[in-house]
């Protein structure tokens, strides 16, 4: 297997790399640019690169600034901090007129680990997504996280981008892989049931279909980068196609992935959906694996409610 790599890591890397290409982007971190990985855009476009201090909320408004003079601005601190502490400013100063700020967070979710439930953010996709004119976006893996960058660039408006601290497996290197903002990508086909992931829980979801297939259970795996706009096609043809839904998620069940799959079922074409993710508790002190284990965020878990919904939908069958 391949090393396994840090979606911050493949952060830096591309915003250095697009950085020397585009002008245009000015880069601000909250005094943690050795963390968020920003430090490598530093290197390479040092006059364009502002620390701001531990001032996460005038970070925002600065940023803002920028990007009413046209710059684009990149602005980067832990998840915690981003989503949590800057809330105001990301509303009010950034999506309220739709300026042209990316929010990239690291550090985001259990695998912060040892840093603790202080500092593990399980409620930042929801507080992004409830804003108006904001896009937010979970990549799985350093690919899909170095595609997204470059993707937002080019993209005009507010976007939220949520990175790991912890290393992940690369399970988007095929020749044909494409990122497109709002459109979710099928990485399986099954017709028993539907996983849909986001994150770091596209790889345990991959993990879940293959222990499935060796029990001959068919299950299509649909890989949800872009939170919001989310693709609404995509999750209504897989509840039609398989009657059951399970999503997982390195976040709260609510107001995330979760959340969002069951406000598109309920609306378009009603199915059980079953909810892998932190279930409205906070984190706690561990290794990134140990903690995944506890809070039942492993491809085992989702395994099971697979199962669980199958059973379900199989029930209801008898009784119609």
């Amino acid at each position: 297997m391949s090393k396994k790599v840090a979606t911050r890591e493949a952060y830096g890397k591309a915003l250095a790399n697009i950085g020397l290409e585009n002008k245009k982007i000015v880069v601000l971190d909250a005094d943690l640019s050795k963390s968020t990985k920003t430090a490598e855009f530093k290197k390479e476009c040092s006059d364009r690169f502002i620390n701001m201090g531990i001032a996460e909320g005038n970070m925002m408004s600065v940023a803002a600034g920028l990007a009413a003079c046209g710059k684009i601005a990149f602005a980067s601190t832990f998840a915690i901090f981003a989503a949590g502490r800057a809330f105001e400013q990301i509303r009010n100063s950034i999506c309220y007129p739709k300026l042209n700020v990316k929010i990239c967070a690291t550090h985001a979710g259990l695998t912060v680990g040892e840093d603790g439930a202080s500092h593990q953010s399980v409620e930042d996709i929801s507080l992004m997504r409830s804003i108006p004119n904001m896009t937010v976006i979970s990549p799985s893996d350093a690919v899909e996280t170095e595609a997204a960058i470059k993707a937002i660039t080019e993209y005009n408006g507010p976007c939220y981008v949520r990175l790991g601290r912890a290393g992940v497996n690369i399970i988007n290197d095929t020749p044909d892989y494409k990122f497109e903002l709002g459109k979710g990508v099928v990485l399986r086909e099954g017709t028993d049931a539907a996983i849909i992931a986001t994150g770091i829980m596209v790889d345990a979801a991959l993990e879940a279909y293959n222990i499935l297939k060796t029990e001959g259970i068919s299950v299509k795996v649909i890989n949800i980068h872009t939170i919001k706009p989310i693709d609404t096609d995509i999750i209504i043809s897989a509840a039609k196609e398989t009657g059951v839904i399970v999503t997982a998620e390195e976040h709260s069940i609510i107001g995330g992935l979760g959340s969002a799959v069951c406000e598109i079922t309920s609306e378009n074409y009603p199915v059980p959906v079953f909810r892998v993710g932190i279930k409205d508790v906070f984190g706690e002190s561990g290794k990134p694996d140990e903690l995944l284990k506890a809070y039942n965020l492993t491809a085992e878990d989702i395994v099971g409610q697979v199962k669980e919904g199958i059973n379900l939908k199989n029930n209801q069958l008898l009784f119609k």
